[in-house]
């Protein structure tokens, strides 16, 4: 995917620079779940609106939380407030918080009339409200930095949409796919045609760039995640209209070259992938985003920046890092850790463009 600078008259265009792998005169930093419950004012916003629900269903208060963290920190993107599980629940799927336990869906696929009724929502009507959210905060950023968009990958949502919530084994997806990988096919078949209606739409409404978050395509073996995960990525980057487009498989480390072949812009890396290694092996081709193991940040504020200059020195000077983390941020990261982790990528990674070669 070409990345086209000239599409946003930004203010600050490190992002997109670094994914068309160009020079930046610092490597641009946001972090995963950056609008999130690490910070106090976020959690008084969600207060407000009475539940994570409603306040991802409201465009006004998504505006005002997707913005806090830049508010607070000089970082180089922000991202749309909003949760992949949108999608499933404009399914039909019912998706409601339970108190302390996460995600859970009233009506998950057990059986195979359930998923062979399932259709592709339209955005622009049953997931208005997240497109009302991008226009908005498109708006309100009033071309500060670039808005990342973003989408759970199929494979990510038919682990949800199967097992009805989170799980520690995904016993009921293991199942089907073993049991009836025609029925697994057909949900991930329904769930592209989703997504990429759903990130068009988002790149049509003002994100200018759009992450797949691929969380469980990880625990999947190699000839697996070829073949439920990878395979309908690859549908997707195909068909998505006119913005750059990053991929992050939480344990992909193994595929990176596969990944990197998909036609995405940049690979997300996850904490235990080695940057230099991922440099050798697809920097040439993609831009690289990562990857700081986000327990870090509970760390003292001094401790972070070693930290920030292992990591910069691993993928080194050359164009085309986004600094971020290897996974989202937590609820117990510290504010002033956030803060000098943020300082010192700029710094630093300021200093070692400057260094002789």
């Amino acid at each position: 995917m070409e990345v086209h600078l000239h599409q946003a008259r930004l203010k600050n265009d490190l992002l997109l620079r670094a994914l068309a792998r160009q020079p930046t005169e610092y490597t641009p930093i946001w972090l995963m779940r950056q609008a999130g419950r690490y910070l106090p004012e976020y959690n008084a916003t969600r207060a407000k609106a009475g539940s994570f629900l409603k306040l991802a269903k409201s465009p006004a208060l998504a505006t005002e939380v997707a913005l806090q963290p830049l508010e607070r920190y000089p970082l180089d993107a922000a991202i749309l407030f909003s949760d992949i599980l949108t999608v499933p629940d404009a399914m039909g799927l019912g998706l409601y918080f339970a108190e302390g336990e996460g995600p859970r869906f009233e009506r998950p696929l057990r059986d195979e009339a359930s998923i062979l009724r399932l259709a592709a929502p339209d955005p622009a009507a049953e997931l208005r409200y997240v497109l009302d959210a991008v226009r908005e905060t498109r708006r309100a950023l009033a071309g500060r930095v670039p808005l990342i968009g973003f989408s759970g990958s199929p494979y990510t949502l038919a682990c949800y949409m199967i097992e009805g919530s989170g799980s520690n084994d995904w016993r009921a997806v293991k199942d089907l796919r073993t049991s009836r990988p025609d029925l697994l096919h057909r949900i991930l078949e329904v769930n592209t045609r989703a997504v990429t209606d759903y990130l068009n739409a988002q790149i049509e409404a003002g994100a200018q760039v759009v992450m797949l978050f691929d969380t469980w395509g990880g625990t999947l073996g190699t000839a697996g995640y070829e073949e439920f995960s990878l395979a309908y990525m690859r549908k997707i980057i195909a068909g998505l209209r006119g913005a750059p487009s990053i991929v992050f498989t939480k344990g992909g480390g193994a595929w990176l070259e596969d990944i990197a072949a998909s036609g995405c812009t940049a690979v997300g890396l996850d904490w235990t992938v080695d940057p230099a290694q991922a440099r050798r092996r697809i920097g040439g081709k993609v831009a690289l985003q990562g990857n700081l193991d986000p327990a870090a940040l509970t760390l003292p504020p001094e401790n972070i920046r070693a930290h920030a200059r292992r990591v910069l020195d691993a993928f080194g000077a050359a164009p085309g890092h986004i600094f971020n983390l290897g996974h989202g941020i937590s609820p117990q990261a510290r504010l002033e850790t956030v803060a000098a982790l943020v300082d010192e990528v700029r710094t630093y990674s300021r200093n070692l463009r400057r260094a002789p070669a």
